[in-house]
């Protein structure tokens, strides 16, 4: 699917918080709230620093956009965010009224937006999010790639086998 020029410059901001989360040693997801064409929200992932499970990247940046404009309403808004959202993400999604979700890569472990569920557009809940994904899916996932390679090198360095 092609996307207009603002699409892009949105999920490349996400991806600037991406790449902070990655400076701190987190896994390498950012998102971005957007009404009317104004970023109001960022966040990236903060789990490990805040020591928090539900420090996700969305999460963050629905707190921010809210606190932005004095509501938890987020209706006309749209989420641009690295990575598909997972249950946790996409249910906080679902309650703030987000009208669309833009993400660039699938998460086929966790992924609540097409993946594995679909809770954003299967019509069970009281609310419906449009669904849009693959902006920069190559880049995020690089990102992606690239923290959990470095993860493995740095688990298998510190681990030592048991001697008998």
């Amino acid at each position: 699917m092609i996307f207009d020029e603002q699409k892009y410059r949105f999920m490349y901001a996400a991806l600037q918080e991406a790449e902070k989360a990655l400076e701190e040693n987190e896994v390498p997801v950012g998102a971005v709230v957007v009404k009317d064409n104004r970023i109001i929200g960022r966040g990236y992932n903060q789990v490990e620093k805040l020591n928090d499970a539900t420090a996700h990247a969305e999460m963050i940046a629905l707190t921010s956009a809210s606190n932005s404009i004095g509501n938890w309403r987020l209706t006309d808004c749209s989420i641009f965010v690295t990575l598909e959202p997972c249950t946790m993400c996409t249910g906080a999604l679902l309650a703030s009224r987000i009208k669309n979700v833009y993400f660039a890569s699938f998460d086929t472990k966790f992924g609540a937006c097409g993946s594995i569920y679909n809770f954003a557009e299967d019509g069970k809940s009281n609310h419906k999010i449009n669904v849009y994904s693959g902006i920069f899916a190559v880049e995020s996932k690089a990102l992606l790639q690239n923290f959990f390679s470095k993860l493995k090198i740095n688990t298998k360095l510190k681990f030592t086998p048991p001697t008998a």
